[in-house]
């Protein structure tokens, strides 16, 4: 089974190249869907196929970063981007990107990233799963009480109103996101990308993992928005965080291209299916993700603490990764060809 294997250049590793391939058009059709440059899934991902965390963040980094544009040319086609809140994000992000970028480099110096990088994984998506399901809860509670009332609900309204409470906050500059449909202090939506682009440097995430549910329910923007304004802003700080991961020697350029090609394809399918899954659904195929890969990230530090079973575990959450980007990967495109499917059927109705 010698030719499942490719020796990867930079790295020096032995890496199972049909994995590449899979993570690559899951992801792709993933980040397209959810408005994310997907490396909360292929960062990890890479990492448990074999390479050490510092390249598996290059790598990622470099192939999100192409990836991402391919699907914000797609979303701009759809008026799901909202070019100047992207724009004014970036200054926090950029900042935050080299912290998060210099961290790692001193976390692989004292031999504490792996180690590291994996618990705040796992913090993170613990708290992206809590709030993206307390939301969904909240939702169905309002709509019962609406029910209730006999009174029909507001579609925009959500479970969390944090954003609408921050909007409130009028620090100068105030500034009109007009695309969006948002007027708030310009600082709001800095700070969310300072805080986000730190996370893009240290854990090799376009920071799109907690961008995008931030900008619905910080900034207050609407689902959709959201996907293509975030993927906007994960493609331009994609691009300068693959540029610092190179300068620094940890990016694996083979396997970012590998993967690319996969994305390439997956993303056109994500972006699509957006036009047929609105709002709700979103989020909670998002929140299925983000348990799917927690699991994932467990599995890999108990590889560590119990070296008895080390080899069932690894094996496991290799399965695990792999076999989640695949299921929502295959439910999203099902998603977009019902939707054509039913577009298409409505047309051929309309024209008899």
């Amino acid at each position: 089974m010698e030719w499942l294997y490719m020796h990867m250049p930079i790295s020096g590793v032995e890496l199972f190249w049909p994995g590449l391939i899979i993570l690559g058009l899951g992801v792709g059709i993933i980040g397209g869907f959810f408005g994310l440059g997907g490396a909360w899934m292929v960062t990890p991902g890479l990492n448990i196929l074999g390479f050490p965390m510092a390249f598996a963040i290059g790598t990622d980094v470099a192939q999100m970063a192409g990836k991402s544009l391919i699907s914000t040319m797609r979303h701009g086609k759809f008026g799901n981007v909202d070019y100047i809140l992207g724009i004014t994000m970036l200054i926090g992000t950029i900042i935050g990107v080299e912290i998060g970028a210099q961290m790692v480099m001193w976390l692989e110096r004292i031999g504490s990233v792996d180690k590291v990088v994996r618990w705040l994984y796992v913090v993170l998506l613990i708290v992206i799963a809590w709030i993206v399901f307390h939301d969904v809860a909240l939702r169905k509670k309002k709509e019962r009480e609406a029910q209730a009332q006999n009174r029909e609900m507001d579609a925009s309204e959500s479970g969390l109103e944090w954003g609408k409470r921050l909007q409130a906050i009028r620090v100068p500059p105030m500034v009109t996101f007009k695309q969006a449909g948002v007027h708030c202090s310009m600082w709001l939506p800095i700070c969310v990308s300072l805080f986000t682009g730190w996370l893009a440097g240290i854990l090799g995430i376009g920071g799109g993992l907690i961008r995008m549910p931030a900008l619905v329910y910080l900034v207050g923007c609407p689902t959709h928005l959201a996907v293509g304004t975030d993927l906007f802003e994960v493609a331009i700080s994609g691009l300068y965080g693959a540029a610092s991961y190179t300068y620094k020697g940890r990016t694996e350029l083979l396997a970012a291209i590998i993967m690319l090609c996969g994305a390439a394809v997956g993303a056109q399918i994500g972006v699509v299916a957006t036009k047929y899954v609105k709002g709700y659904g979103i989020r909670i195929v998002f929140g299925l993700a983000v348990i799917g890969c927690l699991i994932s990230v467990l599995l890999k530090l108990l590889q560590t603490e119990l070296p008895a079973i080390g080899n069932i575990l690894g094996i496991l959450a290799t399965v695990d990764v792999l076999g989640f980007v695949s299921l929502i990967s295959i439910y999203i495109a099902w998603q977009m060809i019902s939707g054509a499917r039913a577009e298409l059927a409505a047309k051929r109705a309309a024209g008899k």
